[in-house]
């Protein structure tokens, strides 16, 4: 393919994906499946030319940006909440299906030797965030939603680390005939996990100072993009995860943007990888279907055929199915023990026990009491009264959004395999035995998934009845409540007269309380009172953010409702801001 032909089908691509994301949502198919379509049709059409895409540009030029990008607007409060149902799908669930896989893929194929056994596996046990978009769409429950995103952010490192160590395990096999030490790969996946952490944290943590710095939100995005291969590119070199370093620095600069990125650099990223998430990830499932025919030629002309490696898909997507349905189980069984009635009771003991400890004062400690200072005491009291607000909320959590029997049908039902399984497939080493046989095995399981399950999905959801109206009517109940703590703040903040202009200048007492705090429009007044009003109704929206960026930590409020509450804030700055400057 030459230079010309390489563009042309790259517009080609973006416009098929841009159409595609046009007509998918009035066909009710979802995106991703209908690419994969048009890629399959596609690729028999005499006049297109073979594709085939190096898959390090999948692992290492698509996967970090997709991932970071949906990391960035991952709902923290949820993720933490449910942080450790989402743990064991990404990382328990991943390991017991690779090796199952690893097992059957071992009795099935006998040429292949269980390290590449186990690596098919490994490629075979992560699923995809697809399972998340058709589920938002569904209106699913979003504690359903947010274990799917959280699981589809992090198994992927979990299947890679396995992919590499097995892959690794059979070239010192071929080249000495002897089996690398176990407490070697086990040691390497929680370092590979670890470093991953500790980058991805720095790199978040950097990018929230520098963006920050620099204010503009062209230079903040141009600055944004180099991100996630940031991230990567060190940690894969330390002989970490990058992708889990990727992630990790997404979610740092998903929690940071409120406090340290002005009102146009959220909206501004928010748009900017919605786009790119959106051309990567069509792009991806658009070349899956193009590189169908060429995998099923190389397999018919094969030794094992394309019969064999039908039989031998089915049955490993039936035993994905299988272990999958068990594991969902338990985990659902093991979610209701946290809606233990005596977990409430302790938690009021406990709020009852502080509140004893308060009115007898630091003295009931004696020495060691005489030595806390006020100030102390009351810091640590707060502290004590925060994490058991935050318990107490987490319960309300788990009791208005129970995980039942349907819950887990979904969750078992949504495990779709796809961008992962088909770049890791080719990773492949060359010199394997039957390499495209074991491609067109992956492809075949990741085709059967997202075909069979994302197709019936739907019908799934209208069957058991599911839906999220509870998590709406608990959004809005909680946006209410944040709207009157945003408004209690910004009204004690007039009282007090800490409020100040964006120069640092302070009002005229007698302004403020002239004026008022609320909803003044700048017509009300003469033009140099109306530049006064309009500082002020900033000065007003300042507090509130303060006062919502406090309530966000505090755990109390779901991410949709904390987020809602930023955009309407940031939607009135820059009303303000754009008066303000049709004034000077």
């Amino acid at each position: 393919m030459t230079t010309t032909e390489a563009f042309l089908f790259v517009i080609g691509g973006v416009l098929v994906v841009a159409m595609t994301a046009r007509v998918a949502p009035r066909i009710r198919v979802a995106g991703p499946l209908l690419l994969v379509l048009i890629g399959i049709v596609a690729s028999y059409l005499p006049f297109l030319p073979d594709i085939t895409v190096n898959p390090e540009w999948i692992l290492v030029g698509v996967l970090p940006p997709l991932l970071y990008s949906a990391a960035v607007s991952l709902p923290a409060v949820e993720f933490r909440r449910d942080l450790l149902p989402i743990a064991g799908l990404a990382v328990v669930l991943v390991f017991v299906s690779s090796f199952v896989l690893g097992t059957f893929f071992y009795v099935a194929i006998p040429d292949l030797g269980y390290p590449l056994a186990l690596a098919l596996g490994a490629i075979l046990s992560p699923t995809d965030a697809v399972a998340t978009a058709v589920a938002k769409r569904l209106g699913v429950s979003r504690r359903v939603v947010t274990m799917l995103e959280g699981e589809s952010l992090l198994n992927d490192a979990s299947a890679l680390v396995i992919l590499n160590s097995a892959v690794a395990a059979f070239v010192l096999i071929a080249s000495t005939g002897q089996p690398p030490p176990l407490i070697d790969a086990v040691g390497g996946f929680f370092w590979a996990v670890f470093i991953a952490i500790v980058i991805g944290a720095i790199v978040g943590y950097a990018n929230l100072r520098l963006r920050s710095w620099l204010r503009s939100s062209a230079a903040t995005t141009a600055a944004g993009f180099i991100v996630p291969f940031v991230a990567y590119l060190p940690t894969e070199e330390l002989g970490g995860s990058g992708l889990v370093a990727a992630v990790v620095a997404g979610i740092v600069t998903g929690q940071g943007a409120a406090r340290w990125f002005t009102p146009e650099q959220r909206m501004s990223d928010h748009v900017t990888w919605r786009t790119v998430e959106l051309i990567l990830e069509g792009g991806v499932f658009l070349i899956m279907g193009l590189e169908m025919s060429e995998i099923v030629t190389g397999t018919a002309n094969g030794i094992h055929g394309i019969a064999h490696g039908l039989w031998i898909a089915g049955a490993a997507f039936g035993i994905l199915l299988a272990v999958r349905a068990g594991y969902v189980t338990l985990l659902v069984w093991g979610q209701g023990r946290r809606l233990h009635p005596r977990r409430a009771e302790r938690l009021n003991a406990i709020s009852d026990r502080i509140d004893e400890i308060e009115a007898g004062g630091p003295q009931q400690l004696g020495d060691r009491g005489r030595r806390i200072t006020e100030a102390g005491w009351n810091r640590r009291l707060a502290i004590f009264r925060r994490r058991i607000s935050r318990a107490m909320s987490d319960l309300n959590y788990y009791r208005t959004a129970p995980l039942g029997w349907k819950h887990g049908t979904i969750i078992v039902w949504s495990g779709m395999r796809g961008v992962v399984t088909l770049a890791a497939a080719q990773t492949l080493p060359a010199d394997a035995p039957s390499r495209h046989f074991l491609i067109f095995v992956a492809f075949t399981v990741a085709l059967t998934s997202l075909m069979l399950q994302g197709f019936t999905l739907p019908a799934l959801v209208r069957l058991l009845r599911v839906s999220n109206d509870d998590d709406e009517n608990l959004v809005r109940s909680e946006q209410q409540r944040i709207v009157r703590e945003m408004h209690q703040a910004a009204l004690l903040a007039a009282e007090d007269g800490s409020l100040t202009r964006r120069d640092g200048s302070s009002f005229a007492p007698e302004f403020t309380e002239r004026v008022g705090p609320l909803f003044l429009q700048a017509g009300e007044a003469e033009d140099d009172e109306a530049r006064d009003i309009l500082e002020l109704r900033l000065a007003l929206i300042r507090v509130r953010r303060e006062r919502l960026i406090e309530l966000s930590g505090g755990g109390q409020f779901g991410s949709a409702a904390l987020r809602r509450a930023l955009a309407e804030l940031d939607a009135s700055q820059l009303n303000v801001e754009l008066r303000l400057e049709s004034a000077d």
